[in-house]
Protein backbone atom coordinates (compact mmCIF):
# COMPACT_ATOMS: atom_id res chain seq x y z
CA UNK A 1 0.00 0.00 0.00
CA UNK A 2 1.29 3.44 -0.87
CA UNK A 3 0.25 6.49 1.12
CA UNK A 4 1.15 10.05 0.26
CA UNK A 5 1.61 12.34 3.21
CA UNK A 6 0.73 16.00 3.05
CA UNK A 7 2.03 18.55 5.51
CA UNK A 8 -0.86 17.91 7.92
CA UNK A 9 -0.05 14.19 8.00
CA UNK A 10 3.41 14.88 9.37
CA UNK A 11 1.76 14.26 12.73
CA UNK A 12 1.90 10.57 11.87
CA UNK A 13 5.65 10.76 11.46
CA UNK A 14 5.95 12.63 14.75
CA UNK A 15 3.81 10.07 16.60
CA UNK A 16 5.79 7.22 15.04
CA UNK A 17 9.04 8.77 16.21
CA UNK A 18 7.69 9.07 19.77
CA UNK A 19 6.98 5.33 19.67
CA UNK A 20 10.41 4.63 18.18
CA UNK A 21 8.84 3.05 15.11
CA UNK A 22 9.19 3.56 11.40
CA UNK A 23 6.20 5.32 9.85
CA UNK A 24 4.99 2.23 7.98
CA UNK A 25 5.19 0.08 11.12
CA UNK A 26 3.34 2.73 13.14
CA UNK A 27 0.56 3.12 10.57
CA UNK A 28 0.15 -0.65 10.22
CA UNK A 29 0.06 -1.20 13.99
CA UNK A 30 -2.49 1.56 14.54
CA UNK A 31 -4.60 0.43 11.58
CA UNK A 32 -4.69 -3.16 12.82
CA UNK A 33 -5.68 -2.01 16.31
CA UNK A 34 -8.49 0.11 14.87
CA UNK A 35 -9.63 -2.76 12.64
CA UNK A 36 -9.71 -5.17 15.57
CA UNK A 37 -11.72 -2.70 17.63
CA UNK A 38 -14.26 -2.17 14.84
CA UNK A 39 -14.61 -5.92 14.20
CA UNK A 40 -15.10 -6.62 17.92
CA UNK A 41 -17.69 -3.85 18.14
CA UNK A 42 -19.72 -5.48 15.36
CA UNK A 43 -19.21 -9.16 16.18
CA UNK A 44 -19.49 -9.30 19.97
CA UNK A 45 -22.43 -8.63 22.25
CA UNK A 46 -22.20 -7.96 25.96
CA UNK A 47 -25.36 -8.65 27.90
CA UNK A 48 -26.35 -7.48 31.34
CA UNK A 49 -26.87 -10.26 33.87
CA UNK A 50 -30.65 -9.86 33.52
CA UNK A 51 -30.47 -10.04 29.71
CA UNK A 52 -28.17 -13.07 30.01
CA UNK A 53 -30.78 -14.91 32.06
CA UNK A 54 -33.52 -14.00 29.56
CA UNK A 55 -31.37 -15.11 26.62
CA UNK A 56 -30.44 -18.45 28.19
CA UNK A 57 -34.07 -19.02 29.16
CA UNK A 58 -35.16 -18.37 25.57
CA UNK A 59 -32.59 -20.92 24.36
CA UNK A 60 -33.73 -23.51 26.88
CA UNK A 61 -37.43 -22.80 26.34
CA UNK A 62 -37.88 -21.51 22.79
CA UNK A 63 -41.18 -19.78 22.05
CA UNK A 64 -43.89 -21.56 20.08
CA UNK A 65 -43.75 -20.87 16.37
CA UNK A 66 -46.37 -18.35 15.36
CA UNK A 67 -47.06 -16.16 12.33
CA UNK A 68 -44.79 -13.30 13.48
CA UNK A 69 -41.89 -15.67 14.23
CA UNK A 70 -42.24 -17.36 10.84
CA UNK A 71 -42.21 -13.97 9.09
CA UNK A 72 -39.17 -12.88 11.12
CA UNK A 73 -37.34 -16.08 10.17
CA UNK A 74 -38.07 -15.53 6.47
CA UNK A 75 -36.95 -11.90 6.67
CA UNK A 76 -33.76 -12.95 8.46
CA UNK A 77 -32.92 -15.51 5.79
CA UNK A 78 -33.43 -12.89 3.07
CA UNK A 79 -31.44 -10.11 4.70
CA UNK A 80 -28.51 -11.87 6.40
CA UNK A 81 -25.57 -13.14 4.39
CA UNK A 82 -24.34 -16.63 5.17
Amino acid sequence: MHIRLDTLSKKLEKAASYNHKKLSEFVLTQSLAAAESIINEHEHITLSSNDSVLFLDALANPPQKNKKLSLATKLHKKSVLS
